[in-house]
């Protein structure tokens, strides 16, 4: 790794090399149409069956795993200092780029998407009515596990999937399409507020965006899956940075769009409040600190339920939405504590001899996963009340809670926490930790969308190769000379001193 940084301290070539591997590799390894696409369209379809598709998945895997590597170089010069937030930008276009032509990878959920917009198009509730009552193109790329399953997104979800397909017709790649053009909005939606929230908050903005945005699971599941968490993403980042300027109304206002969009986003608007609570504290309003409070969070819902009608009532969705926010069990994997734990207990169970299920255990422990998302959410709310930075890193601490808590939880969930994570001035153990986390869910996920994480032995091998990459590029001798946090022990070191930017 040393003579790799030293030959290669440029990390844009090699994410760049990474991201056209991934877009050649993705119209045969990635998440492929069932029927048609590309590759049949040129009469290159061999690639996507038999020995075409065994290479086109090593490609893929070569791309998804050269791309973490870039990450992984790019932040040794992030946090030895010599890489700015202008060169992080600059590096995100290079890796970004090519991705703007590559077909669905990691995930089949743009074609679900596009199945709900035209569902809406052509008449049908997708609150009611699963994808199969609408036959056509698109419904024959949907996985079949979605067919019978109704939408848990909010009605502005809709509405744009009614737009796309109003554009689109019956035409899967013009709608693919269309949906990488809504994500790449999304991100660099993203792109541009994280480091001005840095910035309000006296974080590093080099460190937010390389930590963040230019990781791995951020990209290639923005960009690559072009999943919705993209349009939600920057719509709360461009709330939280209006509410850090003093603009609650707006601010509130936008995360309400976004809750009409995906309802995980109402996480932020409790910490709006506590923001909103010291504005008028620092006002002199004479209200005192409980009515300045109850001031504030009579506005946060006002604002919000206003907003959220209005986008309902603009749609013509409806309000079935709100009945299918507990979403769908159908997915398991141990990224969701309950299912991890189950998969534990289960075989532990069976050795004492006690005859119990796997779905019994899971769906006990995805209750007990509920309760303690529940206390999670009012404990962060509570402890990260102090002032803006502190309620900065209680929407991530929430964010927290609620992936590895909640009942399904996929790789882009954590997306929401990680564009968060370097603004307010991440310790070294918060770093390292996120480092480990974004090597080993970048790579635990083929490009069809299937994960490995029952693969023992991949995921053994991916845990030491993680732990070897994040153990070299925290090394004291790869980062700049550091200070203790504001309210930290000498242990929970800084990663570089933060630099506020300007505005800050």
């Amino acid at each position: 790794m040393d003579r790799l940084s030293t030959r290669h301290p440029d990390a844009r070539p090699a994410g760049t090399l990474a991201a056209v591997i991934i877009t050649l590799s993705s119209f045969g390894g990635g998440a492929i149409r069932y029927r048609g696409g590309v590759l049949d369209s040129i009469g290159l379809s061999f690639l996507s069956y038999g020995h075409g598709a065994a290479i086109s998945n090593v490609a893929m895997w070569l791309g998804l795993a050269l791309m973490t590597l870039a990450w992984v170089l790019l932040g040794r010069g992030v946090l030895a200092g010599g890489v700015g937030d202008r060169d992080v930008i600059r590096t995100l276009v290079w890796w970004v780029s090519p991705l703007i032509l590559a077909a669905p990878i990691l995930s089949r959920d743009v074609y679900s998407y596009l199945m709900q917009g035209a569902m809406v198009r052509d008449g049908f509730d997708p609150y009611s009515q699963g994808a199969a009552v609408n036959p056509g193109p698109m419904l024959l790329e949907v996985s079949h596990d979605w067919r019978n399953t109704t939408t848990p997104y909010g009605p502005l979800h809709l509405w744009l999937g009614d737009g796309v397909t109003t554009l689109a017709g019956d035409s899967v790649t013009l709608g693919v399409f269309l949906y990488k053009l809504i994500s790449l909005v999304g991100f660099w939606g993203i792109v541009w507020c994280v480091p001005r929230i840095a910035a309000r908050i006296n974080g590093d903005a080099a460190v937010a965006l390389w930590l963040g945005v230019a990781n791995p699971v951020t990209v290639l599941h923005l960009i690559g899956g072009m999943h919705n968490e993209s349009v939600m993403v920057a719509l709360v980042s461009l709330g939280i940075l209006l509410a850090l300027d003093g603009r609650f109304t707006a601010a509130m206002a936008l995360v309400a769009v976004s809750v009409a969009f995906k309802a995980t986003a109402v996480i932020a608007l409790p910490f709006l409040v506590w923001m909103m609570h010291r504005h008028l504290r620092r006002r002199g309003l004479p209200l005192g600190s409980a009515g300045a409070f109850i001031a504030a969070g009579f506005w946060a819902v006002a604002t919000t339920l206003v907003v959220v009608s209005g986008c309902t009532w603009l749609s013509g969705a409806g309000w079935g939405w709100i009945a299918q926010l507990s979403g769908n069990s159908k997915v398991i994997n141990p990224l969701a504590l309950p299912s991890l734990f189950a998969g534990i207990v289960t075989p532990v169970l069976g050795l004492t001899g006690t005859e119990v299920s796997y779905n019994a255990v899971l769906a006990i422990m995805r209750e007990i996963g509920m309760v303690g998302m529940l206390i999670g959410l009012a404990v962060a709310w509570w402890v990260f009340r102090g002032d803006d930075r502190r309620n900065i890193m209680g929407i991530a601490a929430a964010y927290t809670v609620v992936v590895t808590l909640n009942t399904v939880t996929l790789p882009w969930y954590y997306v929401s926490l990680v564009v968060l994570l370097g603004t307010f001035g991440p310790t070294r153990r918060i770093v390292g930790i996120t480092v480990w986390c974004s090597v080993v869910v970048a790579m635990s996920f083929t490009g069809s969308g299937n994960h490995q994480m029952y693969n023992l032995v991949w995921m053994g091998v991916l845990a030491l190769v993680a732990w070897y990459l994040t153990r070299w590029l925290m090394a004291d001798g790869h980062t700049a000379p550091h200070r203790a946090a504001d309210d930290a022990g000498g242990e929970a070191r800084q990663v570089r001193a933060r630099r506020p930017a300007p505005g800050a």
